[in-house]
């Protein structure tokens, strides 16, 4: 049985992709302004390697080519760490990635911005189990890594940041979260085009507005990408 795992294990080694470089990874986010270091990029492309392993035996994406984990994943992720960092109070955060899936854009929040305290929560198992073995094998200790669903979380200290990348509508993403937001927090939500569908239907929460929408310009990648910030309405 040891032997067959250590063969599995050699079999999916044979099958990794050629590295992520960490120059490209640092170059690229200097784009959209992130300034990241040699040991920030190096973890980045680390990360990046661990997601292309793992899935090709547990399906963690659709995406399987380094390029486009850089494109899609990486960048997508890190081109919001600018915007968040812009729109909240300098120093400790405590945000909270919903529905992390493979941990976008959660693990690389954390490592661009080690002052944010970050929590990822995800209904499937595997998916934790993954985030784990990130945390561990990148000494990432501002993680905390939940499974569950996000409406039976409890939290003592609220978070002043909840973000999504293709959760839910706008409108159940904010229903499912409100519980767990900051007095003065916001919601940064993480969409392809803005559907004026979504935006009506989050008209029905009359406490909650969407005060921007931000493009986003990532490179490499031609899709549309949006950030929008929604907060509540103090009455």
């Amino acid at each position: 049985m040891i032997a067959a795992k250590r063969l599995q294990r050699e079999r999916v080694r044979s099958r990794d992709p050629a590295p992520i470089d960490a120059t490209t990874i640092a170059d690229a986010a200097s784009q959209f302004g992130l300034a990241l270091n040699e040991s920030q990029s190096s973890a980045l492309s680390q990360y990046a390697a661990l997601l292309l392993r793992w899935n090709s035996v547990h399906n963690l994406t659709a995406i399987d080519s380094p390029a486009q984990v850089l494109t899609h994943h990486l960048l997508d992720s890190l081109a919001i760490v600018p915007e968040i960092q812009r729109r909240t109070p300098a120093g400790s955060l405590r945000v909270l990635d919903v529905g992390a899936g493979g941990g976008l854009p959660g693990i690389p929040l954390a490592i661009a911005a080690p002052e944010m305290q970050v929590t990822l929560i995800d209904k499937v198992q595997k998916k934790i189990a993954f985030l784990n073995q990130v945390k561990l094998e990148l000494g990432l200790n501002n993680v905390t890594c939940h499974h569950g669903r996000v409406e039976a979380l409890q939290s003592d200290s609220p978070y002043e940041v909840i973000v999504a990348r293709a959760f839910a509508s706008l409108e159940e993403f904010v229903r499912l979260t409100r519980h767990l937001l900051a007095r003065h927090g916001g919601w940064f939500a993480m969409k392809g085009a803005v559907q004026s569908e979504e935006l009506n239907k989050l008209k029905l929460a009359p406490d909650v507005r969407v005060v921007e929408t931000i493009r986003l310009r990532v490179p490499g990648l031609q899709a549309e990408r949006h950030l929008l910030v929604m907060q509540l309405i103090e009455r």
